[in-house]
């Protein structure tokens, strides 16, 4: 018995020109940030050693920060150095989907005991669908896990793409409506893997927290989200 067709689906049909042309709007006046400078692997820290990957799309490389040490990646080395001796590698890229994170780590060469992973956005831009995406998500976590021997992942849920300030209604509702159905397919995946945990980011509405384009996070939220990912790996 197939299920029923949301809302959103059955609105995205009549309202195509309109989607049409607001994506077009945004990609034309998007303001396009570069990743932040800086080192993408080193050493921090003192205590038990703990090798650290971080990888996923442009959130995860830290865009909206001005260098890495504001980004996910300098926040987070930065939470889990005060107890161990973080050895820690970024593996990340702007437009990144899971498929193509899956793809990029076959050239990963060595093992890590934690992983913080940070995809989706661009997988409901590309309109995978939510078992396209729960199957991807299980071989990354499978490639995490077997190849490069992870003990521990975090992945990061997929944002709330309503609540991205460049975005306009009905555009929005549409795309925050597929990013909620693939972080549930994502968090069905992940109860199924008991050394992983789900990262549901749920920042308050503070303009502080968005980048100035309007669609990726501030060093302030890259802060708040680092010490999420932290303690979920601590805990772990």
């Amino acid at each position: 018995m197939r299920g029923l067709i949301a809302a959103d689906q059955v609105l995205r049909i009549p309202l195509l020109p309109v989607l049409a042309a607001q994506g077009l709007a945004v990609r034309r006046n998007a303001q396009m940030l570069p990743e932040p400078t800086g080192p993408r692997t080193g050493r921090s820290g003192r205590g038990p050693r703990l090798r650290l990957l971080i990888c996923g799309d442009s959130s995860a490389a830290g865009v909206g920060a001005g260098t890495q040490a504001q980004a996910l990646s300098g926040h987070l080395v930065d939470q889990l150095a005060k107890h161990y001796s973080v050895e820690w590698r970024l593996e990340a890229t702007t437009g990144h989907t899971t498929q193509d994170t899956l793809d990029r780590l076959k050239g990963v060469q060595g093992e890590f005991d934690a992983v913080v992973t940070a995809l989706g956005v661009n997988d409901v831009t590309r309109a995978v669908t939510s078992r396209q995406f729960a199957q991807r998500q299980t071989q990354l976590i499978t490639a995490l896990s077997k190849d490069l021997k992870a003990r521990r992942i975090v992945v990061t849920g997929v944002p709330q793409m309503n609540r991205f300030p460049a975005l306009p209604y009905p555009l929005a509702w549409v795309l925050g409506r597929q990013a909620a159905r693939l972080d549930q397919a994502l968090q069905q995946v992940v109860f199924a893997h008991p050394h992983v945990r789900h990262l549901k980011l749920d920042l308050p509405d503070d303009p502080a927290l968005a980048a100035p384009d309007g669609y990726h996070p501030s060093p302030r939220a890259y802060a708040l989200w680092a010490e999420a990912a932290a303690q979920l790996l601590r805990q772990a």
